[in-house]
């Protein structure tokens, strides 16, 4: 490997991607924090009036390691910046409703008569096509649709995940599983395309085994009833002594048979750990057993056996956890601990994350004009577009 391959590797597997991201909120900024963090080059194109998006702070890790320009979009100059911008990048992400990017001007048939190899990543709730495409949603409602929310939660009510189910895995995650296959064809037959990426859809996606399990009869459409959504008393959460509580996940009799030597519980007195007509007394045996002791007391306990059984961290509680702090899975970036890039690159290792950047009317006019300048602008035209406020 000579020295300019060695420089690239290090600074990770996507170092010669060029990406543009239409700011915006929720999944198409961490799509975007993923691909610089794995060391793409990313220019987030911020608004004049940010609106929601005016929340997003420095410390936000979904803006480490990006530039960053305002541009007017109401402005042909400023639309004309970012058509630029798709010009010279390889990736292009929004997250606008359908429609919306077509009438700023910015819509894929713009974008690639500028770059026939651009892959255009859309980023929405409902999808481009179909009944509810220009409606209004968010995660909840994407999980509701799907059926997925229907089998999340305690019995009597759903609970919604937080919103990582839909927004970032059915959604950020799966676009960037497009983006990057479309890229890989496009490397090779120098054709671009758009890449749909719907929330509703990655979210059906997401439980594929599950739909799987109900068709073969296997999974019952009734919560906290089934193997893994809490039913099964070998694979749920138990209160402790002092109100904190574990996790088991003994799947496997193996598991199970080390779960009860930690509960200093008999085989014989529990019963079949597969017998549905046992489950409703075994866990009232198992809870009885976890409020008897602390969640330190069980810690200490199940340290070191195989009985899949693990206490409930906060996020604060899980920055100091041995394992974790042992990979280094989170890191603190100037100043605020956050997740580390993920997955893990033997030979691209991808870059310590670097702090967010500011968006340009904070940062230095200097970085603005460098990016304008990598477009083509001359200094006159740059004071131009600064002078209309068509960038800032």
């Amino acid at each position: 490997m000579d020295a300019a391959t060695d420089d690239v590797a290090r600074r990770g597997p996507l170092a010669v991607v060029k990406v543009v991201e239409l700011a915006g909120i929720g999944p198409v900024p961490f799509a975007g924090m993923v691909l610089a963090d794995l060391g793409a080059e990313v220019v987030r194109v911020d608004r004049p009036d940010p609106g929601p998006i005016a929340a997003i702070s420095a410390s936000d890790p979904t803006s480490r390691g990006k530039n960053s320009i305002v541009v007017d979009l109401k402005q042909p100059p400023g639309v004309e910046v970012v058509l630029r911008l798709a010009g010279a990048s390889d990736i292009l992400i929004e997250g606008h409703r359908p429609g919306v990017a077509e009438r700023l001007g910015l819509g894929p048939d713009e974008c690639f008569a500028r770059n026939p190899a651009l892959i255009y990543g859309r980023m929405t709730g409902w999808g481009q096509t179909g009944p509810l495409a220009a409606t209004a949603g968010h995660d909840i409602n994407y999980l509701a649709v799907s059926g997925n929310l229907a089998a999340i939660g305690p019995a009597d009510r759903p609970l919604p995940p937080l919103n990582l189910v839909a927004d970032y895995g059915g959604g950020a995650m799966l676009l960037l599983v497009g983006i990057l296959a479309a890229l890989t064809h496009a490397r090779s037959s120098g054709e671009g395309q758009v890449v749909d990426a719907a929330m509703v859809d990655g979210s059906a996606l997401l439980a594929s085994v599950f739909r799987g399990l109900l068709g073969s009869g296997s999974w019952i459409e009734q919560r906290e009833s089934n193997l893994l959504d809490g039913g099964a008393p070998f694979y749920r959460t138990y209160r402790t002594r002092d109100d904190g509580f574990m996790a088991v996940g003994a799947l496997e009799p193996q598991f199970f048979a080390a779960l009860l030597t930690g509960l200093g519980l008999d085989a014989a007195d529990v019963g079949d750990q597969y017998d549905r007509s046992k489950w409703e007394s075994m866990s009232a045996r198992f809870a009885a057993e976890f409020a008897s002791r602390s969640r330190a007391e069980w810690v200490d306990r199940f340290s070191g056996t195989a009985a899949c059984v693990y206490p409930v961290l906060t996020f604060s509680e899980s920055l100091a956890d041995p394992h974790l702090a042992a990979r280094r899975t989170f890191l603190e970036v100037d100043g605020i601990f956050q997740p580390a890039p993920a997955p893990r690159f033997s030979r691209t290792p991808a870059p310590i994350p670097a702090p967010a950047r500011l968006s340009s009317a904070d940062e230095s006019m200097a970085e603005v004009n460098r990016i304008l300048g990598t477009l083509g602008y001359s200094e006159a035209e740059v004071g131009m577009l600064r002078q209309k406020r068509a960038v800032r």
